[in-house]
């Protein structure tokens, strides 16, 4: 087997063509993410794929799995040095080609395929990859399996095995597109924006929505790895900006953006108006909890406070649980409790059955926003966002933190809130009313508005959210006291974007 992996190695230099180069804090909470040549080389990945073929079988897992690569000028040569590494610990790889996340998802089911390997660097910026994987449909990996996984890799403690192999597997993409049409159909004529950041979406979601009879508008949906506009993210201002002149533009009903591995949705509404994901959750569990009595739904920590306070939902007698962030908790708490859905601000949605299959699908959330559009044929988009009692919210706001310290500069502030609202403290002149510690430090004042800080699971930042049911100023207030805390660490750099 590979030598154990090194740390510090160059590129460009012979120790970096002999020895697996892996950075530890690429493996991450849920998944794993680094900067390609900078932190791990090709020999590393190997390494990564030896190591969670080892876990696979020291799991007990039957030893085959689902590998895929999303739409990057490097993902192919990464997937097949993992697949190099999975081989040589004796798993059976099943290589489905490019695709999206969801993709390989649904191969697991329809391959009948205990595990997941998915190269993608999902909506980060060109440079990056990493992996997403699983060993229990629809499940991925949390804390638990990738503190085992790094274990492994970084003490070179992988296996060799017999009965490793390789498959190429045709056919996926036509089959998850039939998937996910199938018994799918609209009274209402609707024109749809299918907005991809030329990203690996761009090969599924238009051909998926025109199939379903939608009037589909496609958006930089032409593959190009350099991203020439901008990032494949619809939780970016940029994207959604380009999103909101193309319905204005051609009049659509909708603009549907997916980021790059699919698995992520953005809704703009038919006046241009950006609909955060989390309100988008709340019209979805209005809409389901009209058809399912006690509906329960999951919501991340960064999501508004609609979920507890809504009047329609507390009408239908739907019930929703605050969870950590991160499509892995989510979709793990969702499944455990039985929730019909699960949804994040990020964009991530889960729909369990009769929906979906429990992982979170772009695609997926995107037709159960036309559904819902569909089921209401006198309202717009636009009507259906305006029904939702009045918030103030923040975009998702991510301020420089090294990987290293991040968490020790959160469980400070956790620490620092915890001892203000135990001592009856305020902020924004009102008296705090409760602090969620559950991922990060959620804090609600007395008039509702909250603010959240946290550390990203996948990047070297911060987190910051906020919302107000009141009023701007107190939304932007209580922005300028956690502004005001984060000053006080100067581990914490610039934010990425700001109120």
């Amino acid at each position: 087997m590979l030598p154990t992996p090194q740390t510090d190695l160059k590129p460009n230099t012979l120790e970096y063509e002999i020895l697996p180069k892996v950075k530890p804090t690429g493996f991450r909470e849920y998944d794993a993410r680094w900067v390609f040549e900078k932190e791990i080389n090709l020999l590393g990945i190997q390494a990564l794929g030896a190591g969670l073929g080892t876990l696979i079988r020291e799991l007990g897992k039957e030893p085959r799995i689902v590998v895929g690569h999303d739409f990057r000028s490097y993902s192919a040569s990464i997937k097949q040095a993992l697949t190099v590494g999975l081989m040589s610990a004796g798993i059976e790889v099943n290589d489905i080609g490019l695709a999206l996340s969801p993709v390989a998802y649904f191969a697991q089911f329809e391959l009948d395929i205990p595990c997941v390997a998915m190269v993608t660097a999902s909506h980060n910026e060109n440079g990056w990859t990493g992996v997403k994987m699983g060993v229990n449909a629809p499940l991925t990996f949390g804390p638990e399996e990738m503190g085992r996984l790094k274990e492994i890799v970084l003490t070179g403690a992988y296996k060799s095995a017999n009965g490793g192999a390789y498959k190429y597997i045709e056919g996926l993409r036509e089959k998850y597109i039939a998937d996910i049409c199938d018994g799918v159909s609209f009274k209402r004529k609707m024109k749809v924006i299918a907005a991809c950041g030329n990203g690996t979406a761009g090969a599924f979601a238009p051909e998926a929505l025109e199939r379903l009879g939608l009037e589909v508008v496609p958006m930089d949906a032409e593959l190009d790895h350099t991203f020439p506009k901008y990032n494949p993210n619809p939780e970016d201002l940029e994207m959604l900006h380009a999103m909101q002149a193309a319905v204005r533009e051609h009049g659509a009903d909708v603009a549907l953006g997916f980021d790059g591995d699919g698995d992520r949705c953005g809704v703009v509404d038919n006046e241009g108006e950006e609909i955060f994901a989390d309100k988008i959750g709340v019209m979805l569990a209005r809409d389901l909890s009209a058809q399912h009595e006690n509906a329960v739904f999951v919501a991340d920590v960064k999501s508004t406070g609609l979920f507890m306070t809504d009047p329609v939902l507390i009408e239908n007698g739907a019930t929703t649980k605050y969870w950590k962030t991160g499509h892995s908790y989510i979709k793990r708490y969702s499944h455990e409790i039985g929730a019909l859905a699960g949804f994040e601000k990020s964009g991530h949605f889960f729909f369990n059955q009769p929906y979906g299959r429990g992982y979170d699908d772009g695609l997926v959330a995107a037709i159960a926003i036309l559904n819902m559009l569909d089921r209401n044929p006198d309202k717009t988009l636009a009507d259906l966002r305006r029904s939702l009692p009045m918030t103030y919210q923040s975009p998702t706001m991510s301020p420089y933190c090294e990987d290293e310290k991040k968490y020790d500069v959160v469980a400070k502030i956790v620490q620092h809130f915890e001892q203000l609202g135990s001592a009856g403290g305020s902020l924004i002149g009102q008296k705090i009313r409760d602090v969620n510690t559950v991922n990060g430090v959620r804090i609600t004042v007395e008039d509702g508005t909250w603010g959240l800080i946290r550390a990203s699971s996948n990047k070297p930042e911060l987190v910051v959210v906020v919302e107000s049911p009141v009023s701007e100023e107190n939304r932007n207030a209580m922005f300028a006291e956690l502004e005001a805390v984060l000053s006080q660490h100067p581990e914490v750099g610039a934010f990425n974007q700001k109120l």
